[in-house]
């Protein structure tokens, strides 16, 4: 091999070295309501992580709070979920709620709704 190219291959190996990487584990994700999930189900698995899960609600409880709108179940649920989630998640909760919630590494927040995210 010549020396020009042994010295680009060097080249792109330290920068493939050098350049952090963001792992799975690292990237930026919340917890949402699945769309696909019944309202029934949505609204008890709303009401146990508001009660029973500890989730802070109480940005969406009431007309005037941030996350209040829209008001429908599945946005009020993503905003509880995503609370007990990133409160949780080191301590070994998880974003199932029996199925109606997922993962999104897309920013949720909206307007003056901001979904928090701790790393």
């Amino acid at each position: 091999m010549s020396t020009f190219l042994m010295r680009i291959l060097l080249a792109l190996l330290v920068l493939a070295l050098t350049i952090p990487q963001q792992s799975e584990a690292e990237s930026e994700q919340w917890c949402i309501a699945d769309e696909q999930t019944p309202d029934d189900e949505l609204q008890a698995a709303l009401d146990w992580a508001c009660s029973k899960g500890g989730a802070d609600c109480s940005k969406m409880q009431q007309q005037n709070q941030p996350c209040f709108l829209p008001n429908t179940i599945r946005d009020h649920a993503s905003v509880a979920f995503n609370s007990y989630y990133q409160t949780y998640k080191h301590k070994g909760g998880s974003c199932y709620f029996k199925g109606a919630a997922m993962i999104t590494e897309l920013d949720p927040s909206h307007g003056s709704c901001h979904y928090e995210y701790k790393p």
